[in-house]
């Protein structure tokens, strides 16, 4: 998958709409491997290429919807600083 059939792709996933997607096309996170030795754009590759939806995620029978922020902080950076606020 080249560059601009990957960002046309993330684009299609990012504007699915939770309210109308079939659940049962959603691939359970539990059910998806990532290799952590890979190089960031190859891990999102190897994620799409499992089925998966870097958007919409499915947890069980729980559909989560995510988006994400322009910000070099992980999210155990940004949980990280949650907890020291509290």
């Amino acid at each position: 998958m080249d560059m601009d059939n990957l960002i046309e792709k993330l684009e299609q996933m990012k504007n699915v709409d939770i309210r109308t997607v079939d659940r049962d096309s959603v691939v359970d996170a539990r059910d998806i491997v990532i290799n952590t030795d890979l190089p960031v754009p190859e891990r999102i590759r190897d994620y799409i290429s499992q089925g998966g939806n870097l958007y919409l995620i499915k947890v069980g029978n729980t559909l989560v919807k995510m988006s994400y922020s322009k910000t070099d902080l992980s999210v155990n950076d940004c949980f990280e600083s949650y907890l020291k606020t509290c």
